[in-house]
């Protein structure tokens, strides 16, 4: 009797031990998502009407909207942040600092730390931008060789025209899509190539869309993606996400958002980084 009670005793001296162990080993064989996926940090290029703009308080815009309502219909909690510049929001989502960029394209060098889903939120066209004075007669590409273009930094194109610039033309790279408009009213650059959503909605912001003109055809029209960070602890909702994201453009409720967003750059414009330092 002596004997089975001092075994009772060891055992339940070592039960809490025991315990603590196998929930341990337990936890750490849990996939990384299932352990810490709490909720999710959302951001996107503070300049990139009306896809996603700062207005000196937050980040507004479609594609926030749009990501954050696929969110909902998988309930899976998010924060909105403003991370500044769009170079530091992909450097914040290589780092796992932002777990979703609300918008764009899929390049091989995104590829190597973002994911993105068979779904895409936009078909966002490039457009050439030019002075309403300038003379440019603009059939495809190649008639912009030899001529002095500007773009804006960490603007990705696709549809082979990354390339392009790269090897055939002149450009002149500025940090806000502003800089580039003025550069062309001075006659400093003779294009300036940019989304035409952005482009359109910082001129009818700021009354100057009888100044410039978008020519046509587009440089590309291709496909833009929610991205998501490869080192998220929620990766693996992205399937969940790709199939309510997938829902809201069947619905046409992707279309509906974007015409909203441009109602609301009215009410909350953009604000440039020099108007929020005082500069």
């Amino acid at each position: 009797m002596l004997l089975r009670h001092r075994l009772c005793k060891r055992f339940c001296d070592y039960l809490p031990t025991v315990m603590f162990v196998a929930c341990s080993g337990l936890a750490a064989a849990l996939p990384q998502g299932e352990a810490s996926c709490k909720r999710v940090v959302i951001s996107g290029d503070p300049e990139y009407p009306p896809l996603s703009w700062f207005d000196g308080k937050g980040l507004h815009g479609a594609s926030l909207n749009i990501v954050t309502a696929a969110l909902d219909r998988i309930h899976l909690p998010y924060e909105i942040r403003y991370q500044g510049p769009f170079l530091r929001v992909l450097s914040a989502a290589k780092s796992g600092a932002v777990d979703i960029v609300s918008e764009l394209k899929n390049t091989p060098e995104r590829n190597a730390f973002l994911a993105f889903p068979k779904t895409p939120i936009f078909v966002n066209p490039i457009a050439v931008f030019i002075h309403r004075d300038q003379k440019l007669a603009y059939k495809n590409w190649r008639d912009l060789i030899g001529l002095h273009g500007g773009i804006t930094l960490g603007n990705k194109f696709g549809g082979g025209f990354d390339e392009f610039l790269t090897s055939q033309l002149m450009v002149e790279p500025a940090p806000k899509i502003e800089m580039s408009f003025a550069k062309l009213a001075l006659k400093r650059i003779d294009y300036f190539v940019t989304g035409y959503y952005p482009g359109l909605s910082y001129l009818i912001e700021t009354h100057q869309e009888n100044n410039f003109v978008a020519l046509q055809p587009f440089v590309t029209a291709t496909d833009n993606y929610p991205g998501w960070s490869k080192a998220s602890p929620c990766l693996n909702r992205l399937p969940e996400f790709d199939a309510a994201l997938a829902e809201l453009v069947r619905s046409g409720k992707t279309r509906q958002i974007l015409d909203e967003s441009l109602g609301l750059l009215r009410q909350y414009p953009v604000q440039s980084t020099a108007e929020r330092s005082g500069i």
